[in-house]
């Protein structure tokens, strides 16, 4: 079984390093890290293992489904946001927890239809229990967060739009 604090510990060993890819293999399971934008980490388990991973899987590759199709007003509003948010992504330097807030009792960094200005935090994502800041890349208006609170986010998903 893969052990979590190992996976983090080499997660932080690898930012630190001067490598731009890091592949590792066992028997039960494959690590791959890289910090070139063209990739993403892969991380992929046995069959019998596999049905744990299958519902992050399924979320992360589903496509939208059209408003006439919906089951639910749930999934309409999450595919009208997606067709009409407007702006440039903002993606996650890493895989982490992401908090929409500096603590549960304090009020988010942002939201929809806010005013940001280049550098200002969009939202914190915690990897090895490092707090790390995600700032804006440019001054515009947020058009949509694309995470939850406490969510759990990969290399390269997008969090935030900003126009």
């Amino acid at each position: 079984m893969v052990n979590i604090s190992e996976v983090k510990d080499l997660m932080a060993q690898f930012d630190q390093s001067s490598l731009r890819e890091f592949s590792f293999k066992t028997g039960e399971a494959e690590l791959t890290f890289s910090k070139n934008e063209y990739t993403s980490p892969v991380v992929s388990q046995q069959a019998s293992q596999a049905p744990a991973m299958a519902p992050v899987e399924v979320a992360a590759t589903t496509a939208p489904v059209a408003p006439a199709q919906a089951a639910s007003d749930s999934e309409e509003t999450v595919v009208d946001t997606a067709i009409f948010a407007e702006g440039d992504e903002v993606t996650s330097p890493l895989v982490g927890v992401a908090y929409l807030a500096p603590a549960p009792d304090k009020p988010a960094f942002v939201s929809v239809g806010d005013s940001v200005k280049k550098g200002q935090t969009l939202l914190i994502i915690e990897a090895m229990k490092v707090m790390n800041e995600i700032p804006a890349p440019n001054d515009g208006i947020v058009t949509e967060i694309m995470v939850n609170n406490e969510d759990v986010v990969e290399f390269g998903q997008g969090l935030v739009r900003i126009k």
